[in-house]
């Protein structure tokens, strides 16, 4: 899965979609804070590619789902569905189109919605670069663009600024490219590119400020780095486990924090928070909860009261555990408990 999976909706409650077989599942807060119903097919009954989901939630809090569907002969094509209360049946899947007119599928995709609430699709082509489209302001999808690039590997990366811009990442040998808009609704250009060995598959972006987008990732000697364009990547700790980190803005005792959270070595699931675009302040991991099977992954959100809240997912087992913060000074949470 790519993205936050953890979304909070409009009406406050908490939902989650996971992939399931050839569906993706939502399932959802029956009312804000409380019990939760069971989990729900979405989209319709349109068969998909098994475990590939990408999620994006715009400004309004509405979901954007993306994943692969296949279309016969061993080809696919990218559908997209939107789901704009928890509560309420996602829109159909609707045909996105393939990055290179058709074929296969070409990787996972990722997808950010502008502050239109317009969603941006990106997936890695057949040659190793970068492709993307658009929703169009009165419906339907922009033609598929070339961002170039090559030799992109792992999941790519997108996210919406403050400011309601669009960029995206992608891990390639010796660096990270970026592209972003320079105003709402152009397409994404080269943006600087970051020099250095990062494992694909580790990259995590999130707005900080209202012109600012921080990515973290794990480099070759297994340390967290925290990067913005214009900036040297800073190392923040040694990363806790092999997979991305997910991470939120929340607040702490009073303070603008960046709460991180990842599946440790151990298993469990290990958080750290530091001030917002401080890195040089420091961090370090304290682990919470069981441990989890090695394909669980975590996801974090605020919920209706402004509460950090944490999920973890193994889509082997279909386990789902969650938590929040305790109303108490510090990260306090409550205890894990199954959904």
């Amino acid at each position: 899965m790519n993205g936050e999976w953890l979304v909070r909706g409009r009406d406050g409650r908490l939902s989650v979609y996971l992939p399931s077989g050839d569906a993706v599942l939502c399932r959802a807060e029956r009312t804000p804070g409380g019990p939760w119903g069971e989990a729900r097919r979405t989209g319709g009954e349109q068969k998909l590619h098994p475990g590939v989901l990408a999620v994006g939630r715009g400004a309004n809090g509405y979901a954007h789902l993306v994943s692969w569907r296949p279309t016969g002969g061993g080809e696919a094509a990218l559908v997209h569905s939107t789901h704009f209360r928890p509560l309420l049946a996602a829109l159909d899947w609707n045909p996105v189109g393939h990055p290179d007119r058709k074929g296969p599928v070409t990787g996972p995709p990722a997808v950010a919605v502008d502050a239109e609430g317009r969603a941006h699709v990106f997936v890695r082509a057949a040659d190793g670069g970068v492709r993307m489209t658009a929703q169009k302001a009165k419906g339907g999808w922009d033609p598929w663009r070339d961002l170039k690039g090559r030799d992109v590997r792992g999941d790519l990366v997108a996210v919406t600024g403050e400011s309601g811009r669009v960029e995206v990442y992608a891990a390639v040998p010796g660096g990270v490219l970026h592209w972003r808009q320079e105003e709402p609704g152009a397409q994404p250009v080269p943006a600087e590119t970051l020099e250095i060995s990062v494992r694909p598959g580790t990259l995590h972006a999130l707005a900080t400020s209202q012109d600012g987008t921080t990515l973290f990732c794990t480099d070759g000697n297994g340390d967290l780095r925290a990067w913005r364009a214009g900036g040297k990547p800073a190392v923040l700790l040694p990363s806790a486990g092999p997979g991305p980190v997910a991470a939120v803005r929340c607040e702490l005792d009073g303070h603008d924090c960046t709460l991180l959270a990842q599946r440790s070595a151990s298993g469990r699931v290990a958080f750290a928070a530091y001030p917002t675009e401080t890195e040089e302040a420091g961090a370090w991991w304290t682990e919470s909860g069981p441990a989890l099977p090695a394909d669980a992954v975590v996801s974090l959100t605020t919920d209706h009261l402004g509460r950090v809240a944490a999920a973890t997912l193994s889509p082997s087992t279909g386990l789902l555990l969650l938590t929040r913060r305790k109303d108490e000074p510090g990260l306090a949470l409550e205890a894990w408990r199954e959904v």
